[in-house]
């Protein structure tokens, strides 16, 4: 027996990252990757959460509460552990865009047939920028690149 084909109710995975300095962070995402911010949530003056785009990826961004009843800043760490792959066009020259605005990018080198530059946001979340390639496995851009 055969299932007729029905389009899916789920349209995308949005990340949405607890952050210790939700400024810190933006200067980040938006000054240095490049993001826009679209949406945001302000609470008694204060920037609480926020919507960021980057091509056709979205991520979300809130602060943690540092006190009252809704205090939940942790103590150890928010980003171990946690990453985030982004497929793109050209992870070379992301790469090149990336250290230009003064972020700590890693060299390309090329995994799973993918060049791969990688970088670590404020709170430690570890951000890949992929994209499709022929060079051979484990390939590292080359310094004058």
């Amino acid at each position: 027996m055969t299932t007729p084909h029905v389009q899916s109710n789920v349209q995308r995975a949005v990340p949405f990252f607890w952050v210790r300095s939700i400024e810190e962070s933006l200067r980040f995402y938006v000054d240095g990757l490049g993001c826009k911010l679209t949406k945001q949530w302000v609470d008694e003056g204060k920037l609480r959460w926020c919507w960021l785009e980057l091509g056709d990826a979205a991520l979300m961004l809130q602060a943690f509460w540092r006190e009252g009843q809704h205090r939940n800043l942790p103590a150890a760490p928010v980003g171990v552990g946690v990453s985030i792959n982004f497929l793109c066009d050209d992870a070379v020259r992301l790469y090149h865009e990336f250290r230009g605005r003064g972020l700590d990018a890693s060299r390309p080198m090329v995994g799973n047939g993918m060049w791969t530059t990688q970088v670590k946001d404020p709170d430690g979340y570890n951000l890949f920028f992929e994209s499709p390639t022929d060079a051979p496995e484990e390939s590292v851009l080359p310094e004058d690149a």
